[in-house]
């Protein structure tokens, strides 16, 4: 009996001590499981913070581009495709390549054009140069072809001869782009901060270069400080102002022929005077005189010509508007 009563409590004692065993695993598996998830929550964790940053980073990668590329383009975009302020004009006749007369706020107005050149015909005391009559009729044509108008840079309106500053454009276009392709201009005069279009005429100016048009199909004819050359043949003023001469000069020797001999040598003295000579000069003492004799005025050529008589600076004295 006693030997079964040691052996009860012998087996009672065994289920105690794996009910302990079994309980101490089973929390042992618990901590362990908890640790897991503890780790795969830390890991998750880190993951998401490492995508979040990965979008962040891309995010603003694309907004970085995307300004880059804003930028391009604002500094891609031409002066042209702002809107020009434009204003209406009507021609009143055509100078030279370069240069119109034209009415403005009740007034004429000679305008010199922005930024390029044309080789010279009506200068004082200059030739007329290879291509100046042609850059002179082509301007011509350009200006009386639809709605004149013009367009004032950020700088001075007017140059130290009291001529407009500005950009020409006739039905919309620019005159002065046409004369830089066709190889009619340079670009020339280039003063801060009248640049507006200095870039495109730069550009227009390769174009006629690269094709050997006109004045770039002489080498060293254009250059930096200008044109080079002359043409052979005269001004047209030149001979339109000598049969004025001569039919000056035959009327009054027509009329002196019946007079003495002292009468005659003084009108031949007056006529000498009043008749351009080879090398001479004839003085006026205004324009109302000088319309007296030459009724359209004269150039810059003629004998009678002076410079405070050609008030609008256009190489022709007295001439009537």
């Amino acid at each position: 009996m006693k030997k079964w009563l040691l052996g009860i409590g012998a087996l009672s004692l065994s289920f105690s001590l794996a009910a302990c065993g079994s309980d101490s695993a089973s929390t042992d598996k618990t901590d362990a499981d908890k640790a897991k998830t503890t780790q795969q929550e830390e890991k998750d964790t880190k993951e998401t913070k490492t995508d979040s940053q990965s979008n962040d980073k891309s995010n603003n990668d694309k907004n970085e581009k995307a300004e880059n590329a804003s930028k391009k383009d604002s500094s891609n975009k031409k002066p042209s495709d702002s809107k020009k302020k434009l204003v209406d004009v009507t021609l009143n006749r055509t100078v030279d390549g370069d240069t119109i007369k034209v009415n403005y706020k009740g007034e004429v107005k000679t305008v010199r054009y922005l930024l390029v050149d044309t080789p010279e015909t009506k200068k004082p005391n200059s030739c007329v140069q290879p291509y100046g009559e042609d850059a002179s009729a082509r301007n011509k044509q350009l200006v009386n072809n639809g709605k004149l108008q013009l367009e004032f840079d950020k700088g001075d309106r007017t140059d130290k001869y009291g001529r407009m500053l500005a950009y020409v454009y006739a039905d919309g276009k620019s005159v002065q782009e046409t004369l830089l392709k066709e190889g009619l201009a340079r670009v020339a005069y280039v003063y801060e901060p009248n640049t507006k279009y200095l870039d495109t005429y730069k550009k227009d100016e390769q174009v006629a270069k690269d094709k050997d048009l006109k004045i770039w199909s002489k080498n060293g004819y254009a250059t930096d400080k200008g044109f080079n050359g002359c043409v052979t043949k005269p001004k047209k003023s030149v001979s339109v102002s000598k049969p004025a001469q001569k039919s000056v000069t035959t009327h009054q020797s027509e009329t002196h022929k019946s007079n003495s001999s002292s009468s005659a040598s003084s009108s031949s003295s007056n006529s000498a005077q009043a008749s351009p000579s080879t090398g001479g000069t004839e003085h006026f003492a205004n324009c109302t005189e000088l319309r007296k004799k030459y009724p359209h005025g004269v150039p810059s050529t003629h004998p009678a010509y002076t410079s405070k008589m050609d008030r609008d600076n256009d190489n022709f004295a007295c001439e009537k508007n």
